[in-house]
């Protein structure tokens, strides 16, 4: 099977919401997309498309991050959720996901990547608990990983906080 991936669009909404909702045993992932669009702390949401059905196959979002290196502000983001429907797992939908969205933020002037999750699956793409090590942040532990994304160079300085959007302290509660 093929897969393109592009931005998502105001008529990915219903369909992104089906796959998360079918993905997560709860619907807290549902209502993290929904408030970080609504509150404007969405930076880049990506969909891949099944190329013979059109179907949504899979999703990925970043958000901003409010992130300081020796007193100064630095472009960050968080990356949550990453989603692939039942049927097309295990075909490298959300690699390839990653790889676009991690690509296109670099670009764009992004300088440092955030992602709470498995070290081994996020470590293939270069996310490491030592990037994150320093920062200020209520997810700091083993499983709070960053990626420096302008030619995997770390901002110099001091580690000050990293900050997820209002959003993501919802995730814990009853939807």
């Amino acid at each position: 099977m093929s897969y393109t991936i592009r931005a998502a669009t105001g008529g990915d909404v219903a369909a992104i919401e089906a796959l998360l909702a079918a993905a997560f045993p709860e619907p807290a992932e549902a209502m993290l997309v929904r408030r970080l669009c609504i509150d404007g702390d969405m930076v880049l949401t990506l969909v891949a498309d099944d190329e013979e059905t059109g179907a949504l196959a899979g999703m990925i979002a970043f958000s901003r991050m409010a992130v300081e290196v020796d007193g100064k502000p630095v472009p960050a983001v968080a990356l949550a959720p990453i989603a692939t429907a039942a049927a097309h797992r295990r075909r490298g939908i959300a690699d390839l996901l990653i790889r676009t969205g991690l690509r296109d933020l670099a670009a764009a002037g992004v300088v440092l990547c955030f992602v709470l999750g498995e070290p081994d699956f996020y470590g293939r793409h270069g996310f490491s608990v030592d990037w994150a090590k320093g920062f200020d942040s209520p997810y700091a532990g083993d499983y709070l990983m960053a990626l420096p994304l302008q030619d995997g160079k770390m901002p110099c300085g001091v580690r000050g906080v990293a900050v997820h959007a209002k959003a993501f302290a919802s995730l814990g509660e009853e939807a």
